[in-house]
């Protein structure tokens, strides 16, 4: 450690705020800091959304996580669940303070220095070491097409209500479309799914959905486009694309009528804040290069945890149930401990949004 100089941890997600708890244990008082509020990505999920994992693998901090009807934990109940484990243990998160650049140390034992932005302007601090618990959800995965950002466009789905009365068509094939399809076409919209690839994967959607939605689409609720792609978008139509068996665009098209469009194709992490403190990034995921048995990145003393360790996830491998172990490994390492070993097995994986 340098001097009286504290470690900094980028995030509070579940993750984040479990590494904070893992310091805290072994006595060192972090800096912790958050773009937005603790559990940030999950404020932007739908009301009543619940998890695929089940309330003892995404708990952390060894509290349990309790839901009223021994269920899976919805949005709300997870996000009052953490705040409830940062007040426990006196977790203080700098919420909407963004970490705008890490500069690393100007030499051996000197410190990181972070320069964030408030509302009320810039700031510097100096940290020992420096843990990334980022996540990986930063961005919407854009098509990149005429008229994706017009007002009537979303790549959130935020509240099913809004869409009462109105023509929608979702765009997307995983958890997230197919979720979205439901709830609309309950909260009273008329919905149009399109995907394209021709029938939808039960492998990557979750088991209670997926025969609901066939279902609806089956007894004409819910339209579906198969093998479409939508190539443009003004206020009132998408224009889309036939696809191929491999789900690339044709020279066949077609026009849908719609008053909303939401465009559910995913999301990629923003590795630029550790690209530019010096992290290597490998492969299509943009992954940040680490030790797994210590978390520490290319960049001595700055580590990473958490999600963000995969990059930008195509099927998802990296999610909170198997990553609990980062927070004790990144501990040890800190204060000389041995760390922990490597689970014997790891829980399944949790489906695509």
């Amino acid at each position: 450690m340098h001097g009286s100089i504290r470690p900094a941890i980028i995030g509070a997600g579940p993750i984040g705020l479990e590494v904070a708890w893992a310091l805290r244990r072994e006595g060192l008082d972090p800096l912790h800091f958050d773009a937005e509020a603790i559990g940030a990505t999950m404020g932007w999920w739908a009301p009543g959304t619940r998890f695929f994992s089940s309330p003892e693998r995404i708990a952390i901090c060894g509290v349990p996580l309790l839901t009223p009807h021994q269920d899976k934990a919805t949005r709300e109940e997870y996000l009052t669940y953490l705040r409830g484990v940062a007040a426990q243990f006196g977790l203080h998160v700098r919420t909407f303070e963004r970490v705008e650049r890490i500069e690393p140390p100007a030499g051996e034992g000197a410190p990181f220095h972070l320069h964030t932005l408030t509302a009320a302007g810039e700031h510097t601090y100096e940290a020992s070491h420096v843990i990334a618990t980022i996540g990986d959800m930063h961005r919407p995965r854009l098509l990149n097409i005429p008229g994706e950002d017009q007002p009537n466009v979303s790549h959130y789905f935020q509240d099913p209500h809004v869409y009462f009365g109105r023509r929608i068509l979702i765009v997307g094939g995983k958890n997230s479309a197919v979720e979205a399809a439901i709830r609309c076409y309950r909260a009273g919209a008329r919905v149009t799914i399109s995907y394209r690839g021709a029938e939808f994967d039960d492998k990557r959607v979750k088991y209670w959905l997926l025969p609901e939605l066939k279902g609806l689409i089956k007894d004409g609720h819910i339209a579906f486009l198969p093998q479409t792609l939508p190539t443009a978008i003004n206020a009132t139509r998408v224009e889309l694309a036939r696809t191929d068996a491999n789900g690339q665009p044709t020279p066949g098209t077609l026009t849908h009528e719609a008053d909303d469009i939401l465009l559910l194709t995913g999301y990629e992490m923003d590795g630029s804040l550790l690209a530019a403190a010096g992290v290597t990034l490998h492969g299509l995921q943009h992954a940040p290069t680490f030790d797994r048995r210590t978390m520490e990145t290319n960049v001595p003393r700055l580590y990473v945890a958490g999600t963000a360790t995969a990059g930008t996830q195509s099927r998802f491998r990296v999610f909170i149930e198997n990553c609990h172990d980062h927070a004790l490994k990144i501990a040890a390492h800190l204060t000389g401990r041995t760390p922990p070993r490597e689970p014997e097995h790891r829980p399944e994986a949790l489906l695509e949004t």
